[in-house]
């Protein structure tokens, strides 16, 4: 790519106010997009429906610092008014990659921003949305996954409502006002923060309406006593949080429920059920299946850049160590437990522990069967995790190409949403909480020595997860958008 650097302004202060007003302009058209023709916008795969002035600024600057190429609202603005002008059909409309396409190449062409914009997407104006009726989607068991989903469905649904939470499934609790404290969990995280939005309860419905979208709160003790249609829900997605049930036959007690028509477990499913990481083997899911499994955090976390890796410079072997945050399957304080070492407290200790994470890889990476090990070590943080990949190559590299290779990875492969490049020396854990990508590459601690190399992976082990999970269910909706530019 070509560098293109602006001119460093005379007044620091008067360019930011001018930016600032640009990027306050430009909500107000991405909200309309989104609302009245489906059409949501990003910034390099960072969606800006829904963003504050400063959170669209600092997507801006999030370009500049990954992509060593200048990106200003100065240049993108005129994208996205361009787009306004346009009877578009729904689509998925990157106007930072627009924007850099148009000064590396579209200006030396000749063209203005405003026919350069025309022409990438000439297909989709006058493009009208094939209906589609909500798919109604129901969330069995409502924990730290289920609760995360629940966010990110509720914050999707302004644009069509492609997708609807209807209902989440739970035991009745002790607490008479069990709805309200369900409700409450919902609306305050200590982790991710106050829900983005309002939340009501109604009692009398035996609902939660969170954003206008209501959501029954179903009581049950098993997965076939439902009847969801009771409750005007039919054929509904199953997102089954609770890792109780692995296999396909256990899970297919969902499908005798009245209403329910498919099963999404967010845990590695056992047997043959297909273990799917959105991005890399979603091919696999055909419109017949009925249940899959979204595998686990760490597996959706390692598996992209070990594909990538082994796509340009093939693995010999590895090892996989997993530093995981602690999960509610751990102690607060020393208790019993059945596995080894989990039984002691969570917040105090280093636990080692194994992860079925590297055997897992293979179901979804085959020609990397039995070439992986791995373990792992629980420690006293809430969220965020790492994964150190320690490999052997095929041939020898260095850390400048390994790392220059996964910065054009994250940023132009297919495997972009999968992804996120980081080269900052100061960042931790905490600075990956509401990670949207399945892992963050550590460009600054990557380790390379001839053929071994040694690879550092951040994250969120509930929102990035959360986030794969949500592209297996839009897929197993039949929910597609047409991404430009392509």
């Amino acid at each position: 790519m070509n560098e293109r650097k602006r001119e460093r302004p005379a007044d620091y202060f008067k360019d930011w106010k001018q930016r600032e007003a640009l990027a306050e302009s430009m909500i107000p058209i991405v909200g309309r997009l989104s609302r009245e023709k489906n059409v949501k916008c990003y910034i390099y795969g960072r969606s800006l429906v829904n963003r504050s002035v400063l959170q669209i600024m600092k997507d801006h600057r999030y370009v500049r610092q990954v992509e060593e190429n200048e990106l200003s609202e100065f240049e993108t603005s005129p994208v996205l008014n361009t787009l306004s002008q346009l009877d578009l059909g729904p689509a998925h409309i990157d106007v930072g990659r627009i924007a850099v396409a148009y000064f590396d190449k579209g200006k030396g062409e000749g063209l203005s921003i405003e026919d350069y914009v025309r022409r990438e997407v000439a297909d989709l104006i006058g493009a009208k949305e094939t209906p589609h009726e909500p798919v109604d989607v129901v969330l069995y068991g409502f924990g730290r996954i289920g609760r995360l989903m629940a966010r990110i469905l509720i914050d999707k649904t302004d644009g069509g409502a492609n997708l609807r939470l209807r209902a989440i499934v739970v035991r009745k609790g002790k607490a008479e006002n069990d709805i309200l404290k369900r409700a409450s969990l919902l609306r305050r995280d200590s982790v991710h923060g106050a829900f983005s939005g309002t939340i009501r309860v109604d009692e009398e419905r035996q609902s939660f309406v969170a954003n206008g979208n209501e959501v029954r709160v179903i009581y049950a003790d098993a997965p076939d006593s439902i009847d969801y249609t009771a409750y005007g829900i039919n054929n509904a997605i199953i997102i089954d949080n609770t890792g109780v049930w692995r296999d396909e036959e256990a899970l297919s007690a969902h499908l005798k429920s009245k209403g329910a028509s498919k099963v999404i477990l967010t845990a590695p499913g056992k047997g043959d059920m297909k273990n799917v990481v959105a991005g890399i083997n979603s091919d696999i899911i055909t419109a017949q299946d009925t249940i899959v499994s979204a595998a686990s955090c760490t597996t959706n976390a390692i598996v992209p850049p070990l594909k990538a890796i082994d796509d340009e410079f093939g693995i010999v072997s590895g090892h996989v160590e997993t530093v995981h945050a602690y999960t509610n399957d751990q102690n607060l304080i020393d208790n019993y437990h059945k596995a080894d070492r989990r039984g002691r407290s969570a917040p105090l200790n280093m636990v080692l522990t194994e992860t079925g994470a590297a055997k897992a890889v293979a179901k979804v990476l085959p020609q990397l069967e039995g070439k992986l090990t791995g373990n792992a070590i629980r420690v006293p943080t809430p969220n965020v995790s790492m994964a150190i990949l320690n490999l052997t190559l095929s041939r020898a590299t260095s850390k400048e190409e390994l790392n220059e290779y996964m910065r054009d990875t994250a940023l132009h492969s297919y495997m972009r949403k999968q992804i996120d490049y980081s080269n900052s020396p100061e960042v931790v854990s905490s600075d990956f909480v509401g990670s949207r990508t399945a892992c963050v590459y550590d460009a600054q601690a990557t380790i390379v020595n001839g053929t071994q190399a040694v690879v550092y992976l951040w994250y969120d082990n509930e929102f990035g997860y959360s986030c794969q999970v949500h592209r297996i269910l839009e897929q197993m909706a039949g929910i597609q958008y047409a991404v430009y530019p392509r």
